[in-house]
């Protein structure tokens, strides 16, 4: 089982200005879209325990006070401190619990208040011993986003509320909880893709696990001026020529460098980026394919819906028209 720990932003680089290695990491951090966010604010007191079971979500938790321990089925138990972040990418089941520990209620089973249809806050019935801030945060079509796919099972940022930009997110998500406001689910929402965000980019920064793959190419400021080049512009024609002359590598040096970290051809990557990219504009947008055809630089109007229902089982229309997957 993989796992992570990472250093909180504030401590690293600052990622910005306009970097080439940034410019890939914003443009790829743009395409994980969130379909759906829960919220939860939980005030707790000794003996107390939270059991998450295994979801379709990815599981974001903040200790905002106090501690907690958290629990995973086949690894020791990970004491987590005030300010720590921890995310499950891929919703794998887990225990949160104090240090004395209880028997472990589904999340179902505490009495929440509902915000809108889409949080619960939960209060101890005297100063709490623990604040924790946790969000659900279900992604467009994770399954074709590689990042996902990529990050461990468990990833930590300790003393995240050294970053006051975290610090900050986490008592604006605090407050549309606990005092519900007209349009609070988009507020929450927002605030919750800003923290996954700068989790997820600590994570890119700092894992020295990964040797090969995406975070080879978003660390390499040549290969990650072609990434970006792509999912900027994915109506060009690109050739490996116009990619290579992008990273200003020669076209044998950056065809073999690419192929070797991303473990395919920078064609095959283009084409799989158009694949995810129609998907989600078919979905969300509700756009004909002929629009989309154009947009994403197929030759015509057939040769796209051939692709799409190459490689997504389902046509345009059917996707358009949220039809569910044929096994």
């Amino acid at each position: 089982m993989k796992s992570a720990n990472v250093s909180p932003p504030s401590a690293r680089r600052t990622v910005g200005g306009g970097g080439p290695a940034d410019d890939a990491l914003s443009h790829l951090l743009h395409d994980l879209r969130i379909s759906g966010v829960d919220y939860g604010h939980q005030q707790l007191s000794e003996p107390w325990a939270i059991a998450f079971p295994k979801s379709a979500a990815a599981r974001l938790h903040c200790i905002v006070e106090g501690g907690a321990w958290l629990a995973v089925e086949g690894e020791p138990p990970r004491a987590l401190s005030r300010g720590d972040v921890v995310f499950l990418p891929r919703g794998l089941a887990h225990v949160l619990h104090g240090t004395a520990g209880r028997p472990t209620p589904h999340i179902a089973e505490w009495s929440s208040d509902r915000a809108g249809g889409e949080g619960f806050s939960s209060s101890a019935s005297e100063p709490p011993d623990a604040v924790i801030v946790s969000c659900g945060v279900a992604f467009n079509e994770p399954c074709l986003h590689p990042l996902l796919a990529l990050m461990p099972e468990v990833l930590t940022v300790p003393g995240a509320h050294c970053d006051p930009v975290i610090k900050s997110l986490l008592a604006a998500m605090a407050d549309e909880i606990l005092v519900p406001k007209i349009g609070g689910a988009t507020v929450l929402g927002r605030l919750a893709d800003v923290v996954m965000t700068r989790v997820i980019r600590a994570w890119v920064e700092t894992d020295q696990a990964q040797s090969q793959g995406w975070l080879t190419v978003l660390r390499d400021p040549k290969l990650g001026r072609a990434l970006g080049a792509m999912h900027r512009d994915l109506a060009r024609a690109w050739t490996t020529a116009d990619l290579a002359r992008t990273a200003g590598l020669s076209r044998s040096v950056f065809a073999e460098r690419f192929t070797t970290v991303m473990g395919q051809s920078p064609g095959r990557y283009l084409a799989a980026l158009r694949i995810q990219t129609a998907s989600r504009m078919l979905k969300e947008k509700r756009l004909g394919a002929a629009v989309i055809a154009q947009r994403l630089g197929y030759r015509s109007t057939p040769s796209f819906s051939r692709a799409v229902k190459r490689h997504l089982g389902r046509s345009p229309g059917e996707l358009r028209r949220g039809a569910p997957t044929q096994d």
